[in-house]
């Protein structure tokens, strides 16, 4: 499995500098830009939080200033709509400053969800729900795009498919790993949640409980809640089976997951334990392959002992 740790890493170093340099070359120029005067990009799919990580770039930016210009566009009604800067303009913030360093694009609504995506994704800790609309943001972009330029296409040049474009520039596996992460965004708030806690499995949440109604999933959770259990495999396939034959219902729900509950077997791996064996940037999805990969080998190896 090629990892993407590296690329993560190594495109944070990069951008202290190269938002600099693009901007020299296109002839643009960074400014400092009131703090009040910018707004985060509408449906922004990232997290800005208060944690240990942002109270040392706080730290830094009191220090040593914002060393990385964002980048923002103009509002039709007045200042900028950042889409790349979030986390830096909440640590200077905390530092006290009043204004940030900018540089300020023309750009479409499609220009700007794709920078916006793009530079987020380089984060080093990107919880699966981000990732999803993050990547549902972008295909809806690329997929416009792409509209606008079918008329002018050269005929017999191969063209990409969105979700490959995307698993390409974020270092995902394959395009199908970007329609899984899609696929995410189906599921109700509380079992996102479950999802980015990792409780519940990216896989099996993507492959089966994101078909399922938004009623079903309600009544999922309840059932979940009410028999404090995270479902396996073999009963979401279950479950998934009954919605699709149109005969699911909370009692048919509740007695799934009930008949196999006390003969259910189910590990929790705790990620101060898994981070042990595996770089930090690593997330719970890729610590997932791997395992199952070795477990694959191991398995094999068993029937010819």
């Amino acid at each position: 499995m090629k990892s993407s740790a590296g690329k993560i890493q190594l495109s944070g170093y990069n951008a202290l500098f190269q938002v600099g340099c693009e901007a020299e070359a296109s002839g643009e120029r960074m400014q400092e830009i009131p703090l009040s005067e910018l707004f985060p990009f509408k449906g922004h799919p990232f997290q800005v939080r208060d944690d240990d990580a942002m109270r040392k770039m706080a730290e830094s930016i009191a220090e040593h200033g914002v060393l990385s210009a964002g980048i923002a566009r103009p509002r039709p009604e007045g200042g900028y709509e950042l889409l790349s800067g979030h986390r830096r303009k909440r640590g200077s913030e905390l530092a006290g400053r009043t204004t940030m360093p900018v540089v300020i694009r023309e750009l479409d609504d499609d220009e700007a969800t794709i920078i916006m995506v793009d530079s987020n994704l380089q984060r080093e800790k990107i919880l699966p729900s981000e990732k999803a609309f993050a990547y549902k943001m972008k295909m809806a972009a690329l997929n416009h795009q792409g509209k606008r330029r079918d008329v002018t296409c050269e005929r017999g040049v191969h063209k990409m498919k969105s979700r490959d474009i995307i698993a390409q520039d974020a270092g995902e596996s394959c395009g199908l790993t970007v329609t899984r992460y899609i696929a995410l965004t189906k599921l109700i708030p509380p079992l996102l949640t479950l999802v980015d806690e990792d409780k519940l499995s990216f896989s099996t949440a993507a492959d089966y409980i994101s078909v399922l109604t938004k009623q079903e999933q309600t009544d999922l959770m309840s059932v979940m809640n009410k028999l404090n259990v995270i479902p396996v495999k073999s009963q979401l396939i279950a479950i998934k089976e009954q919605s699709k034959a149109g005969t699911l219902t909370i009692t048919a729900i509740e007695g799934l997951l009930s008949a196999e509950h006390s003969t259910a077997v189910q590990v929790v791996l705790k990620q101060a334990r898994l981070h042990q064996y595996f770089p930090k940037s690593y997330t719970a999805q890729q610590m997932e392959e791997v395992i199952v990969s070795l477990l694959e080998t191991w398995s094999v190896q068993q029937e010819h002992t």
